[in-house]
């Protein structure tokens, strides 16, 4: 089974990718890891990657495509695999088409952007013992305002959870990533999930989606 994971930022993707790789039994190849492996690694599109970020630039779509292509051939993955984060755009996917990969569904979990703003700009971490909350969200609240329920700590709020950079975030993806909603929907293997309902019900309607 090989799944592509679609949504912008703070739709939940991590989080259902952990839960299918677990129920599903096969592996997360989420790009920032693999890229992570491969600087680790040494590989020669470690080095190239690793070229493009000394000089604080992004790499490449051939470079990143490169690595996932060196992972995807890896033991681990040949019970299939989900991709979290790649293809992230119009290039990157048909970069993998070319490899002639056969993905089996690409869910793609909608969630509105006020919906998305409220759970970003609401988000708080522990940095001591790495515990998340959110404010604006009945049940993950803190007991305590601003203090950690588990060690005590103070909570804080990550600069990439403002208001100012989970708009610049979600405008990127509007742009770059979007358009392959309508790309993977004329393969006729799209599926859209509703992300506003609770973690649970998600996961158990991509298992029935993937399933049919």
């Amino acid at each position: 089974m090989k799944i592509v994971l679609l949504g912008a930022p703070g739709v939940g993707k991590g989080t259902q990718a952990a839960v299918l790789s677990k129920r599903l039994n096969i592996l997360v190849i989420s790009t920032g890891n693999i890229l992570r492996e491969a600087l680790k690694s040494g590989s020669d599109m470690g080095k190239k990657a690793k070229s493009f970020i000394d000089q604080g630039q992004l790499v490449p779509d051939e470079v990143v495509t490169g690595i996932v292509k060196e992972k995807i051939s890896q033991d681990d993955c040949k019970n299939g695999y989900i991709l979290d984060g790649f293809p992230r755009t119009i290039s990157q996917a048909e970069a993998l088409r070319d490899m002639h990969i056969k993905i089996d569904k690409v869910i793609d979990i909608n969630v509105s952007d006020s919906v998305i703003y409220e759970r970003m700009t609401g988000r708080r971490v522990c940095m001591s013992c790495g515990s998340t909350y959110n404010i604006n969200t009945a049940g993950r609240r803190p007991k305590v305002d601003n203090t950690c329920d588990k060690c005590a700590d103070t909570l804080v709020k990550r600069t990439d959870d403002s208001k100012e950079t989970v708009k610049h975030r979600l405008e990127v993806y509007r742009n770059q990533t979007e358009p392959l909603v309508n790309y993977y929907k004329e393969t006729g293997k799209l599926v859209i999930i509703n992300g506003e309902r609770p973690p649970e019900e998600i996961t158990e309607k991509i298992l029935e989606e993937i399933r049919n």
